[in-house]
């Protein structure tokens, strides 16, 4: 595990922090050092709350449903093979919803993009939105209900 994640951020960058469960392969006294090592804080959700991590949940039950559960694996560099392939389908070629529809490797672009692009400095002292506007077209127009 601490490999693939030194692996991860060689090619990705250094997160912020790093989320997960509780398993034992991510709360070893080897992921420990490894998080102290590379300065990166590590939060474990809560025991029974797999929602508060709930993106990598969906990975993981697509994952399961579209791979694991789909495939007899012969032996581990068969295994490492038909993984990576998946994998780089499912970053590469595959959109997501949750992404406005574009792949993975599409949208980390435009986050390179938009990282890279100059920023205008605002002199105003006006507050800037905190959220972004509702999309044109939805009722923001809340009617109280009345209880009884």
């Amino acid at each position: 595990m601490a490999r693939e994640l030194t692996a991860l951020i060689e090619r990705r960058g250094k997160p912020g922090m790093i989320v997960s469960d509780n398993g034992t392969e991510l709360s070893s006294n080897a992921i420990l050092r490894w998080c102290s090592e590379h300065r990166i804080e590590w939060h474990y959700i809560a025991p029974g709350k797999p929602m508060q991590n709930g993106f990598v949940e969906s990975f993981n039950g697509r994952m399961r449903d579209e791979l694991l559960n789909e495939t007899m694996f012969r032996n581990l560099a068969h295994a490492r093979v038909v993984i990576a392939a998946w994998a780089d389908d499912y970053n590469t070629e595959r959109p997501h919803s949750a992404l406005d529809y574009q792949t993975p490797a599409d949208y980390a672009l435009t986050l390179t993009a938009a990282i890279a692009r100059p920023v205008a400095r605002d002199e105003s002292s006006a507050r800037r939105a905190i959220a972004q506007p509702a999309p044109i077209g939805v009722n923001t127009n809340r009617t109280p209900v009345a209880a009884g």
